[in-house]
């Protein structure tokens, strides 16, 4: 009976590092946050995989922080806070609209078609990919904080 009880321990121990660790993916737990790797989808990056398996199974309210090359800049939306928009293609070739509070932070200056930027937010699924908002810090201070880095400037 000890033993059993002692297996059992060591393939939960197993199973919950590699998940920590990333050897094995958790990517439908919502709420799971992710840090970013180096290197493009096909060498693994770990936000692109939890990205289109959020994108993929309908999950929202994911913190995340990933990369991407922005191959579209949008007018702003004025409709109550005010954001700047634009949109994002991964590694793995999904997009995703990224909307950034600049009633909270500033706005991501002299971006461009073609550019490089890295995001840490919150996705929420919708049929085109997804949106990545919280690009920013919570003045109430009851969500984690985000930001945009862009040249080598980071917005918060």
């Amino acid at each position: 009976m000890n033993k059993l009880i002692a297996a059992g321990i060591i393939l939960a121990l197993a199973y919950f590092g590699g998940v920590r660790t990333g050897l094995i993916p958790a990517l439908h737990d919502a709420g799971i946050s992710s840090t970013r790797e180096s290197g493009d989808y096909s060498n693994g990056n770990s936000a692109d995989r939890i990205l289109a398996a959020a994108f993929e199974n309908h999950r929202s309210n994911i913190q995340v922080q990933g990369s991407g090359r922005v191959t579209k800049v949008l007018a702003d939306d004025n409709d109550g806070s005010r954001h700047q928009r634009f949109i994002v293609q991964l590694g793995s070739g999904q997009t995703l609209l990224v909307a950034h509070n600049i009633d909270l932070a500033d706005r991501v200056a002299a971006l461009k078609e073609g550019d490089h930027v890295e995001f840490n937010g919150e996705y929420e699924w919708n049929a085109r990919g997804g949106v990545i908002h919280w690009t920013h810090h919570d003045p109430q201070g009851r969500h984690p904080g985000g930001w945009i880095k862009h040249n080598g400037h980071t917005y918060r």
